[in-house]
């Protein structure tokens, strides 16, 4: 902490700009209260919120945890939203499932309340009403609407998402589900920034195979749809990492399982992996069974029109004249546009027979122009024709421009 990399440069917008010339976002993930972990190895930092604000941070079970009743500690979470988002080129900001900390047990075996009696105290005699569980309950709402109007005063077109625990109130739950209540003891109430739109997508954490009946996967998806009257991006997060080398490993194709279970669920647009760490390590082959089944053709984005982006100019499509070395190209002209339309990737559409095949490509922010190859292909043969639209950065398409080889 409190050490620039040596030399000297920037992560994150080193991050950022190789994600996006790969045709990739990225949404920095935060953790808005947490302050330091059991098993971290680094002196905290001069500068670090528990030194220079020591009364907001309180010590929990093995973490230090900025208290969410504290102005300060908010403030300071806004204020790295902010920074964030003003500073660097991000697609999303993404929070994860700690707001008030997981119950810890003290010595005695039994559940250890949250220490916020300062922040408490004075919000009774300041003539505060609620029950200390809504009082808590508030602070979170209340953060989590200024996360968003935050992000939405800076830049509009970065979206905001949650992952919190999948499971939802204990009162709006579907028959035989049960399990932890994070509205109970995380003070998450998911089901309000759902239904206030307060978020751009959902990402409950479905960490539990398909057949385990007290948390169904397919019925907890089920759920969280219905709940989402705002009609916002559902996408759940599955536990690949719990492919591992332990006796409780599960088999990969649970998750091939999952993936098939969310796209054959109406109202669900996309699914996130817990974690990256599996797929790099090819973890039982996971990685391969993916790319190979489920995976297999690129996908774009799901669009999120809601954040008020119009949709990219229309493209032009031209056959330039074969070179003297290579392929045939056709030419893409792409006229220049307003920032949030502006065209950020291409979705190709290539014609073999009479089967159409899809693929994608990332348009340089500073052309306008960009070109797409008719080589032959080593196994389909020579395409017969293909179609091309703009996709902005929101996943916005514009409308298809067509080539048809001969006309």
């Amino acid at each position: 902490q409190g050490q620039a990399p040596q030399p000297a440069y920037d992560p994150l917008e080193m991050w950022v700009r190789e994600a996006h010339a790969r045709g990739l976002e990225l949404h920095a993930w935060l953790n808005p209260f947490r302050v330091r972990q059991a098993r971290a190895k680094s002196a905290l930092a001069a500068n670090n919120i528990a030194n220079t604000h020591p009364q907001a941070v309180k010590a929990y079970g093995d973490l230090m945890w900025m208290d969410p009743a504290e102005p300060v500690a908010v403030q300071r979470t806004l204020d790295v939203v902010r920074d964030v988002v003003r500073r660097y080129d991000v697609d999303g900001i993404h929070i994860d499932d700690y707001f008030y900390p997981y119950p810890a047990q003290g010595p005695d075996k039994t559940e250890v309340d949250f220490p916020d009696e300062p922040a408490w105290l004075r919000y009774l005699a300041a003539g505060g009403q609620l029950a200390r569980a809504d009082w808590r309950r508030q602070q979170v709402n209340g953060l989590v609407q200024a996360i968003h109007q935050t992000i939405q005063q800076e830049k509009p077109w970065v979206r905001f998402g949650i992952s919190p625990f999948g499971l939802g109130k204990p009162d709006r739950r579907a028959p035989g589900i049960q399990g932890f209540s994070q509205y109970d003891k995380l003070y998450a109430d998911a089901e309000l920034w759902l239904k206030e739109g307060w978020l751009d997508y959902f990402a409950p954490q479905l960490y539990w195979p398909i057949d385990q009946k007290p948390q169904a996967f397919a019925v907890l998806l089920d759920s969280w749809i219905k709940e989402n009257t705002a009609s916002r991006h559902i996408w759940p997060g599955l536990y690949t990492s719990r492919i591992d080398s332990t006796l409780k490993t599960w088999a990969p194709q649970e998750i091939e399982n999952q993936i098939h279970a969310v796209r054959q669920q109406a109202g669900s647009t996309g699914h996130i992996h817990f974690s990256m760490v599996a797929l790099l390590q090819d973890r039982a082959g996971i990685a391969q069974l993916l790319q190979t089944g489920v995976y297999a053709s690129e996908a774009l984005v799901p669009a999120t029109p809601w954040l008020g982006a119009g949709a990219p100019a229309t493209p032009s499509l031209q056959l330039e004249g074969v070179a003297p070395i290579g392929a045939p190209q056709l030419k893409v002209q792409i006229a220049s546009s307003a920032q949030l339309a502006s065209a950020t990737q291409l979705a190709v559409w290539k014609r073999f027979g009479t089967t159409w095949h899809f693929s994608r490509q990332t348009v340089q922010q500073d052309g306008t122009t960009a070109s797409i190859s008719l080589a032959p292909h080593e196994v389909l043969g020579q395409a017969n024709a293909v179609m091309v639209s703009t996709v902005s950065r929101l996943g916005v398409e514009s409308t298809r421009a067509k080539w048809v080889r001969g006309q």
